[in-house]
């Protein structure tokens, strides 16, 4: 699943201009991500996607149904007259309200209504939404376009959550029946040194894109160096053959006592087999590439490991800078998605673990491979409008003990990354596909 990161995917732009064949379109896209939805349990049983493997992750059952919830409670319920919701508890068991909501903890114990009634209430929304398309209210298009972008960060989170439940499975079952290739050698590490200066940060608005990218905005940064290529397998080993999983120098206190707790010596998915290193990836268990970009660690794991190496992390505004300095910042231009191009694409054809950096040279893989963490918190930006009722993006609730990721993954859909993207998790968090990449400072 290739990222596509020159421009910012918008789906409806222009959406009343061409009558019936902007409402072609618009069904056509929805139709194409939703169905990719669909795509993605192909290989599942029933029984993989009724478990949840832990309090973080979701059932894919749950998955299919809230990214249904959300088209019937604000499109449906709001723009077809009399529209009767499909079954009234559904908002209390899909829905992530505050207040109505089931724990999330506990939506594995959703052992009814079935797989086959959740799949109906799909149809029956679809259905729905379908005939709501062919005379879409102006005022509902921006909400449809929002339905679609989360269910495009659903659909990243469902193969999360699958390689997950699968992963702590003794049998390491893979997801995809197709072996990798092995990854081409990389390059040295090399850092490369930026003036900074002053920085224009965040998104445009003239496109879609998330409340929490917004407003763009200045920021002065000291010059800096950043590294042109992510943190490699064997460049990890190296830092766990060192002894760094138990030297103190290299641990926030915070971190240390969650290596303790959780008695963590390795990356989450890392296998130690006869004295060997293997990996679990969603094609199955592979003996450890050492080319390959480490992945799933915590925020944690990667702050002691650029300690480890005379290095830091980046500030997520480093991080913007230096992907701008090689990408045209073409987020401000509507594009519209290609529906054919990803219509009925079956999981099979997908590669869904890190390959490495290329042999360009200069700064690369800013968005492939595995999103990296920044040590930025994640808070509002700069002069944000403040807020007189509810969001549907409702990102100001996440805005605690949390830290920024930026790039994009494997996992996430074409289209969905662009320099400006603001993905964020707790620093203990590895189920994600996470990464690093280092920085220095200049004085």
């Amino acid at each position: 699943m290739n990222v596509s990161y020159t421009k910012n995917q918008q789906f409806f732009t222009g959406a009343r201009a061409d009558g019936g064949v902007v409402a072609r379109q618009m069904a056509e896209t929805y139709q194409t991500i939703r169905q990719q939805t669909i795509n993605l349990t192909a290989s599942l049983s029933v029984e993989d996607m009724a478990v949840q493997s832990m309090p973080e992750a979701s059932p894919i059952k749950w998955h299919l149904a809230h990214t249904t919830w959300f088209f019937e409670k604000f499109v449906l319920s709001r723009f077809v007259k009399d529209y009767l919701p499909f079954h009234p508890a559904f908002t209390m068991l899909f829905s992530t309200d505050n207040g109505i909501n089931l724990p999330r903890e506990q939506r594995s114990l959703i052992t009814r209504p079935s797989l086959t009634l959740v799949r109906s209430y799909r149809t029956h929304v679809d259905n729905a939404v379908m005939a709501l398309i062919k005379n879409l209210p102006e005022e509902a298009v921006s909400v449809l376009e929002m339905g679609l972008q989360r269910e495009q960060k659903n659909q990243e989170l469902m193969l999360t959550d699958i390689k997950h439940l699968l992963g702590t499975n003794p049998f390491h079952p893979a997801y995809i029946v197709r072996p990798l290739e092995p990854a081409a050698k990389v390059a040295t590490l090399k850092m490369l040194e930026l003036r900074g200066g002053m920085a224009d940060i965040g998104h445009p608005g003239l496109t879609f894109c998330f409340e929490n990218e917004l407003p763009k905005h200045r920021v002065f940064l000291n010059p800096f160096a950043i590294a042109d290529r992510k943190i490699t397998n064997g460049e990890y080993l190296a830092f766990i053959n060192a002894g760094g999983y138990n030297d103190a120098r290299w641990w926030l206190e915070d971190g240390a006592e969650w290596r303790a707790q959780e008695r963590v010596k390795a990356p989450l998915y890392w296998r130690k087999i006869d004295d060997v290193w293997h990996e679990y990836t969603l094609h199955g268990l592979i003996p450890l590439d050492l080319n390959r970009p480490v992945c799933h660690v915590s925020y944690y794991e990667a702050d002691a490991f650029a300690r480890f190496s005379g290095a830091r992390l980046p500030t997520e505004f480093e991080w913007e800078f230096a992907a701008n300095s090689i990408i045209p910042d073409l987020t401000g231009l509507p594009t519209i998605a290609d529906p054919e191009a990803e219509k009925n694409k079956g999981v099979e054809a997908m590669n869904l673990h890190p390959q490495g950096a290329s042999t360009a040279t200069g700064l690369k893989q800013f968005f492939t491979d595995t999103w990296e963490w920044t040590a930025s918190s994640y808070t509002s930006y700069p002069a944000i409008k403040a807020r007189t009722e509810p969001s549907l993006d409702n990102f100001e609730r996440q805005m605690v003990n949390q830290y920024v990721l930026r790039g994009g993954s494997v996992a996430t859909p074409a289209g969905h990354s662009r320099t400006t993207y603001r993905h964020f998790q707790r620093a203990q968090t590895r189920w994600q596909f996470t990464g690093i990449r280092l920085a220095r400072s200049i004085f």
